[in-house]
C-alpha cells in the first residue's frame, strides 16, 4: 500500500511491511556477508518483515527514529534506535552482532555516492534524507562490513513508498547496492 500523501521524511511513524517483490533480491547475500547464519537468513527470506516506526523529536529538536522489527508470527527481529546527531553508538544486535552506527539528517548534495542521493521525492529532497552509517565492530564480531544507507520516500510504480537505499561493503570489499521498499500498513496503534 502506498504511503499517504501527508507522510513525509520529517515523521515516518507508522507500520510498514517489506515489499519483497519491489525490493532488490540481494538481501540474502548481504546477510551472509554480515555473518548471519543460514537458518536465520532462511526465516528472513520466507517470512514477512514488519517495521513499527516511532519518529520523535526532543525539546532540543534532536530527532530519534525507533524501529521494532518482527518476522511472520510476531517473532522479534532486530531493533533500531537511530538518534540523528551523527554520534557513534555501539550495540549488540540480535541479527547483526556487534555494530557501531551513527545517523543524521542530510541534504542529498552533501553525499558523494550517487546511489544514495538519487531517486527521492521532491519533499524528501526538500527536508533532507535520513543517513545512517553502520559497521561491524570487528574486534567483537570477528567480521568486517559497512552498511551505508539513506532513507526517504520514493515514487515506485506510481506510488509513494518508504524506501531505503543500501550501499553495502563486505569483508572482502564486495560492493552491493540494494533498494529496500516498504508498503505502508497504517499508523502505529495506541
Amino acid at each position: 500500500m502506498a504511503a499517504p500523501a501527508d507522510l513525509n521524511i520529517l515523521d515516518l511513524s507508522g507500520r510498514y511491511v517489506m515489499n519483497k517483490t519491489l525490493s532488490d533480491n540481494r538481501t540474502d547475500t548481504i546477510l551472509a556477508l554480515q555473518g548471519v547464519g543460514w537458518l536465520k537468513r532462511k526465516a528472513i527470506s520466507v517470512g514477512t518483515i514488519t517495521l513499527y516506526v516511532k519518529h520523535t523529536k526532543d525539546a532540543n529538536g534532536v530527532e530519534s527514529i525507533n524501529i521494532e522489527q518482527t518476522i511472520t508470527g510476531g517473532i522479534p527481529a532486530s531493533s533500531e534506535d537511530r538518534i540523528l546527531d551523527w554520534q557513534e553508538r555501539q550495540k549488540e544486535d540480535s541479527t547483526f552482532g556487534h555494530v557501531i552506527s551513527k545517523s543524521k539528517r542530510v541534504k542529498a548534495d552533501e553525499l558523494d555516492i550517487d546511489f544514495l542521493k538519487n531517486g527521492w521525492t521532491a519533499d524528501t529532497y526538500e527536508h533532507g534524507l535520513v543517513h545512517t552509517y553502520a559497521e561491524s565492530d570487528t574486534a567483537k564480531s570477528g567480521t568486517t562490513w559497512i552498511a551505508n544507507q539513506t532513507w526517504g520516500l520514493q515514487e515506485i510504480e506510481g506510488e509513494r513508498r518508504y524506501t531505503r537505499h543500501l550501499k553495502f561493503t563486505g569483508p572482502k570489499g564486495e560492493d552491493i547496492e540494494a533498494v529496500l521498499v516498504y508498503d505502508y500498513l497504517g499508523p502505529l496503534e495506541s
